[in-house]
């Protein structure tokens, strides 16, 4: 399913993360909606740690690893690069993404990672 969306848009997001999603207990459309907002509540993380330095790693690794188990990583990772396009997100998340093995160390090889993340990580 992934490869009928070249590039996720406003209007063809809904219909990308409903394609690719999956409850074992059934589609119930609040569920969904709820899944959904994970990506907001991400990004809402990162910005708490980019005005105040404060990291809830453990939160955002929750949120991911929801998402990837509702989503699938490939399907997550595609509404991630739509969701949150600044840079400045990405070396925050990247270490995340590479701690949960989503990717590979040597994926997003333009993005450097966040130190403290990687500290943070490395103490779970």
């Amino acid at each position: 399913m992934l490869d009928e969306f070249d590039t996720i848009t406003e209007e063809n997001i809904f219909l990308f993360a409903a394609r690719n999603y999956y409850n074992p207990l059934g589609i119930d459309p609040e569920e969904f909606k709820s899944d959904l907002n994970k990506f907001k509540y991400i990004k809402r993380l990162l910005n708490r740690y980019i005005i105040n330095n404060v990291l809830n790693e453990r939160l955002i690794l929750n949120h991911l690893i929801q998402l990837a188990n509702v989503f699938g990583i490939k399907p997550t990772l595609k509404i991630l690069e739509f969701k949150l396009n600044k840079k400045e997100y990405w070396s925050i998340l990247k270490p995340f993404l590479i701690f949960l093995k989503y990717i590979k160390n040597t994926e997003y090889t333009d993005i450097k990672m966040d130190e403290n993340v990687i500290n943070q990580l490395r103490k779970i």
